[in-house]
């Protein structure tokens, strides 16, 4: 992956968070986003060295903030529509307001992707908060963002879910 796939990789984790934290603490946004990015810029995390059974300080990527802040921004300002439409993806007894916060984010933000960044392939857009879901967990979440954003990207962007097969001449 290259480094600049990476920074939109680390954008897309960064906007669940703000969003999570917007959610939680009611905080502005502007100073979630100001506190986000400074600190991932030349930053450092900890990760564990099961060689040495510690945590070693690692760089992190820095996310994209362009699309960072175009991401978190949007699916702040479309909320009301981007739930109406996850609710529309799940079954008939759930809701948005009814699943765990973080896997809410993570389809808030995929679906405003979805809605307004055409640039980027459907099956990217999918693939990478699958990713962002197994960051956060182990167990069915994965599988339900999933399911969920492409159902939506199936009706968001019909023309990139229709297969292409070849053509073949028939036989003679």
């Amino acid at each position: 992956m290259s480094l600049a796939a990476r920074g939109r990789s680390s954008a897309r984790l960064a906007a669940v968070q703000a969003l999570y934290q917007v959610d939680v603490t009611g905080a502005p946004l502007d100073g979630v986003l100001r506190d986000i990015l400074q600190s991932r810029v030349g930053g450092l995390a900890l990760a564990d060295d099961p060689d040495q059974e510690r945590e070693i300080p690692v760089p992190l990527i820095e996310a994209n903030a362009e699309l960072l802040t175009s991401l978190v921004r949007g699916t702040v300002e479309r909320r009301e529509d981007i739930d109406r439409m996850i609710d529309g993806a799940l079954s008939a007894e759930w809701s948005a307001e009814r699943l765990e916060l973080v896997v809410r984010q993570i389809l808030r933000a995929g679906t405003f992707e979805l809605l307004e960044r055409s640039d980027i392939p459907m099956r990217v857009v999918i693939s990478e908060y699958v990713d962002v879901a197994h960051a956060f967990y182990g167990g069915p979440e994965p599988k339900l963002v999933n399911a969920v954003l492409d159902r939506l990207a199936r009706l968001l962007r019909p023309g990139e879910t229709t297969e292409r097969r070849p053509e073949h001449d028939p036989p003679r």
